[in-house]
């Protein structure tokens, strides 16, 4: 813990952790923390459906290993799929915010 002495904030946490923002490494830990949180939301999103990740790919057009994949966060996913399993998998909309 004496590693930590001085930090007082999550953002100082990560930024002492991962570096600071622009960096590859801090780059790679915001890369995995978003594909975390869409695995989440859309896991969460099936589950509100009472569809199994089966039923979903079909529905989407796609497969059940790859919906696992993702809701595992160790898929890469092109925005026009996510779309597509979201608006025609779940019947949702999603909306972007770029910071």
């Amino acid at each position: 813990m004496e590693k930590y002495k001085g930090i007082k904030t999550f953002d100082e946490l990560i930024e002492f952790e991962h570096g600071k923002i622009g960096t590859e490494n801090r780059n790679k830990y915001e890369e995995g923390a978003q594909m975390f949180i869409v695995s989440e939301m859309l896991k969460e999103a099936r589950k509100e459906a009472n569809l199994t990740q089966e039923q979903l790919a079909e529905k989407a057009g796609t497969k059940k290993s790859y919906i696992s994949k993702l809701e595992n966060a160790k898929g890469n996913i092109q925005l026009s799929t996510l779309i597509r399993i979201f608006e025609q998998g779940l019947n949702r909309k999603i909306g972007l915010t770029f910071l």
